[in-house]
């Protein structure tokens, strides 16, 4: 892979993890547009440490609420933040479920742009079902207005993470959409969605290093090298932390409605592209 292409794919990255329009959509998009030919274990490794930097950018912008949580959890205060880091562990089971039983049947629906575009449309309506719930409740011009999220909540969140593992299906979208339609705090519920991805990724992150170093010399052949990996990596990051305090905004604002119609143009787009 060149340099050039992974600094767009790391810039598609940085912007897509955080906007509701789904990052793995996005990356097999471009990687159409751009020619990018590599192997589905080589290619979804790389998404992987593209992922792994939208990670670290979250844990940096909300890194204030990130230590606080780490400190509470770790030291057992069993305060309310450490409830609040079990409630981010009670949401991770579902996706760890899906990547323990069906990972094979996930990786195959990469590099297929027809589920891709399905999913952008499922998207769209989930984004757009999220804002007029909101609306129909009047909390669209509140974003203090709802509860906090509750363990049931928390799970069903998680539940919706455990979807959005298809290319297409937003990440953020999804869980942002299903924390406002069950009536919770939107401030609250985008804090939540960006803490509740670091294990996930962090996990998948650790696996790929390990399959890299049991099989070093099977990775080699097919890799995208060094400085493309560093660039896609550094851009990622850079973007993302840009990206994460827009969506924040974005989120209390009210504004998310607007990307569902980006979703259906691009889910369409794809649906028509062979």
């Amino acid at each position: 892979m060149e340099w050039l292409d992974a600094f767009i794919l790391g810039l598609v990255q940085g912007l897509s993890e955080y906007l509701p329009v789904s990052s793995s959509g996005h990356l097999q998009i471009f990687r159409e547009i751009l020619g990018i030919e590599l192997p589905n274990d080589v290619s979804l490794q790389f998404d992987i440490i593209l992922h792994a930097a939208t990670v670290c950018s979250t844990i940096v912008v909300l890194w204030p609420m990130f230590a606080r949580l780490c400190k509470s959890f770790f030291t057992f205060k069993m305060d309310s933040d450490f409830w609040y880091v079990c409630k981010i562990l009670l949401s991770c089971i579902p996706v760890a479920i899906v990547g323990f039983c069906f990972k094979d049947s996930v990786e195959s629906a990469f590099n297929n742009l027809t589920v891709v575009g399905i999913c952008l449309c499922v998207t769209a309506a989930l984004l757009a079902f999220a804002h007029f719930s909101d609306r129909r409740n009047g909390r669209l011009a509140r974003p203090n207005a709802g509860r906090d999220i509750s363990w049931l909540d928390a799970f069903v969140i998680g539940c919706g993470q455990a979807v959005a593992v298809l290319p297409g299906l937003s990440r953020s979208g999804t869980t942002i959409a299903t924390g406002i339609i069950l009536g919770d705090k939107r401030d609250k519920v985008a804090a939540f969605s960006f803490l509740m991805v670091i294990i996930p990724i962090l996990g998948e992150a650790l696996l790929s290093v390990v399959e890299l170093v049991k099989e070093p010399a099977a990775q080699a052949e097919n890799s995208v090298g060094a400085v493309s990996l560093v660039i896609g990596f550094a851009t990622s990051f850079i973007v993302g932390c840009c990206a994460c305090r827009w969506m924040i905004s974005l989120v209390n604002r009210g504004k998310l409605v607007w990307f569902s119609l980006y979703c259906i143009v691009m889910g369409i787009i794809c649906l028509l592209w062979r």
